[in-house]
């Protein structure tokens, strides 16, 4: 029994994290129309951004408050190069879309390229608060507190994005811009800085994915957003490409596969069980679980 809740308190974890690194690409394409495979990077720059200030932001470091002062400056970086991007690159691109994934896929390049340059390619220990560090026994089983903090994260992600769209002015206008940019326009509404808050949006989870991921996996590297980035394309195609609930659903059944097919057959054969899901679903639902905005 202890087993069983170990895997799947980890399981959904990592589905804690893949959500928070999805999210933000279904957003940004539901709403936007944009494929962003510059999206692993705004993740590595948070986490980096992270690892730096615990270690040089005054006030910040890897105990208690100052850690989440850390882990602020890290997303508060992440947010700022992501809404640069969208304006300096992606907004030009808006109806050009195999320039979009060109741009997206050498920015990606280039800013992990930057980050090897600059802290060089090998991995990095990141700091961790004192509290993710121990166990919290639930069941019989010593559960990791990161675990938690990721499950408790995401859930509060998902709750906010919700809020936002379904319930607040900007939510509406984001949504009729994606409707009918045009009307909207024609109203006096700049739906450009709407989108522009998308984007940041987008970047800030994908920056926070990072800070979390950190303390999840106990390091950071240069790759580590690109990898990651992979199994939430793959959590978003089957969540369906514009739905943050069906993106939900998705990252727990991808990470709860992941981790009972590494356990129970043999390490690696979860990233081929959660290939084949994909598969099962896309001939089954090709739209994916839910083909819904939010």
């Amino acid at each position: 029994m202890s087993t069983i809740v170990l895997l799947t308190v980890t399981g959904l974890g990592l589905a804690a994290l893949y959500f928070l690194v999805a999210s933000g690409l279904s957003l940004i394409f539901g709403l936007m129309g944009v494929l962003n495979f510059a999206h692993g990077a705004f993740l590595t720059v948070g986490a980096y951004g992270t690892w730096w200030a615990a270690g040089h932001l005054p006030g910040a470091g890897s105990t208690g408050w100052s850690f989440v002062l850390a882990v602020v400056f890290g997303v508060a970086v992440g947010t700022a190069v992501a809404a640069l991007v969208e304006l300096a690159l992606i907004r030009p691109l808006y109806e050009r879309h195999i320039e979009q994934v060109l741009v997206t896929v050498g920015l990606s390049l280039a800013m992990v390229a930057l980050v090897r340059a600059i802290w060089g390619a090998d991995a990095r220990p990141f700091p961790r608060p004192e509290w993710a560090q121990r166990t919290t026994s639930l069941l019989g089983a010593n559960v990791p507190n990161d675990r938690f903090l990721l499950i408790g994260t995401a859930v509060v992600v998902l709750v906010a994005v919700l809020v936002l769209l379904r319930s607040t002015r900007i939510g509406l206008v984001i949504r009729a811009g994606v409707e009918n940019r045009t009307m909207v326009t024609a109203l006096g509404i700049d739906v450009r800085k709407a989108f522009t808050l998308v984007f940041a949006v987008g970047g800030a989870f994908a920056a926070l994915a990072g800070s979390l991921g950190g303390v999840y996996l106990g390091s950071i590297s240069p790759g580590q957003g690109t990898s990651l980035l992979i199994f939430a394309f793959i959590v978003v195609v089957i969540g369906g490409m514009s739905s943050i609930t069906g993106t939900a659903v998705a990252a727990v059944l991808v990470g709860l596969v992941q981790q009972y097919a590494n356990y129970y057959a043999a390490s690696g054969v979860g990233d081929l069980s959660v290939v084949l899901l994909l598969a099962v679903v896309l001939l089954t639902r090709p739209s994916g679980l839910s083909a819904k905005v939010a």
